[in-house]
Parts: structure tokens; sequence; C-alpha cells
């Protein structure tokens, strides 16, 4: 059985995973779910992957997989712990240099977000409802147990940081993006994926947060990886 570490996004916290973790569990894995400083005005990138670090020990071979903006801080974590396989959900994928801040405009995904909500019939100048942007794919049966976690203010303090690896860890990585993810669109991730990290996506289904909506299929994602990339390179 493997060790996966599972890290939050943004304005997020490690209960983001509670759908996940017993799935995995019941395979019989460990599992890892650090929580990063969000709401700590201090903390950079630089406290986000020791909080990942600090999380893994010395732990050998972890399957490490990050949503949305952990993007920007697990890849530095593989420099510095024993990683067979970096999984990135519903990402960011930095450049060398660039800020979290910045990735925004750099990668048009202002605009591509724009533009399909506009397709989608959606006022894309309406004030943000995460109902809309982020939950509107949880199930009925399932949104008042989500809507009940906890929702941790985010500092802006590690959007200022430039990326500071000068190039993407020598790790075999995956991107798993979700076709129905109104934040970074679908359309979007399959362009900047390939320009930035020179792989194709997979694709599941579900919103933003599969781990809320579709904390199955994201599992079989998570095993498929595990059992072709892993498996194989043992």
């Amino acid at each position: 059985m493997g060790t996966y570490v599972l890290v939050h996004g943004a304005s997020s916290d490690s209960t983001y995973w509670y759908r996940v973790t017993p799935l995995l569990q019941a395979l019989g894995h460990e599992v890892i779910t650090p929580d990063l400083p969000v709401a700590d005005p201090t903390a950079g990138l630089a406290e986000y992957t020791d909080a990942i670090v600090d999380a893994v020990g010395d732990r050998p071979g972890v399957i490490l997989v990050a949503h949305s903006m952990a993007a920007y801080s697990a890849p530095l974590a593989c420099e510095r712990i024993a990683v067979d396989l970096l999984v990135l959900v519903a990402a960011m994928t930095p450049r060398p240099g660039e800020t979290a801040g910045d990735w925004w405009e750099a990668t048009g995904q202002v605009e591509a977000q724009r533009e399909q909500d506009l397709r989608e019939g959606r006022d894309p100048d309406a004030p943000f409802d995460p109902l809309v942007t982020f939950l509107h794919d949880v199930p009925p049966e399932d949104l008042e147990e989500v809507l009940a976690q906890p929702v941790p203010v985010q500092s802006d303090r590690p959007f200022s940081d430039p990326w500071p690896a000068s190039a993407w860890p020598p790790v075999p990585t995956r991107f798993l993006l979700c076709r129905d993810d109104r934040l970074f669109p679908a359309d979007f991730q399959r362009r900047v994926v390939p320009e930035r990290l020179g792989i194709t996506p997979d694709e599941m289904g579900g919103g933003h947060l599969p781990a809320f909506s579709r904390p199955a299929e994201l599992v079989e994602w998570l095993e498929r990886y595990r059992s072709t990339v892993v498996g194989a390179a043992r």
C-alpha cells in the first residue's frame, strides 16, 4: 500500500479532504493531510512548503496530491522529501519567477472564466457566490454537510512570492482537470497545462472542488495513477 499526502488549496484546510481520506484508508493506504498556514499574514510559499515537509517527515515514496494553489508549494516540497508521484488536481501551474498573483493574467484565466460564464449564461460581473462557482455540482443531499466545513480566511501573502524553483522537479507528474470547473475552465487547462508542463491533462467530471462533489471518482483516478505510474516503476 502507499502513502498519500493530500494538500489543500487556498482559503481551505485539511478538512477539504474529509470525504476522500476514508476512501483511501479503506483501501489500506496511509493518508496525511497537512494544514497550510493560510490565515497567517506572515506565511509565504516557504512556510507553506515547510508545512508539507514537516507533515511527511522521512516517509519514503509518497504520492503527493496538490489541489488548486497547492501547486505553488507541492513542487517545492519535492526537493526535500521522497516523492514517487506528484498529482495536480484542478491546479494552477507556476512558472519560475511568477507569483500566484500574476498567474491569473499571465495565463489568461481571467478572460477564460469570463468567456465561459457568458457562454453558459452566468453574469461574469456578479458578486462572487461559492454556490455558483465552487459548489454547483455537489449533490443536494451532501450540500449541507459540505457547507458546514470551515472556510479559513486566506492571507494575501503567498500570492506575492515569486515561484523560486528554476524548473519543474524531476518527479513523475500527472494533471487531472475537472470538465465542469467554473474557476479554471477545461478548455483553459487543456491549453495551459501542455504549454507549461509539457503533458496532456487527464479529465474527470465535476467542478473545482472534486473532493467535495466526486470523492469516489477522484480516488479512482488517484489509484489509477498509483498503480500505473508508481507500480510500474517498482
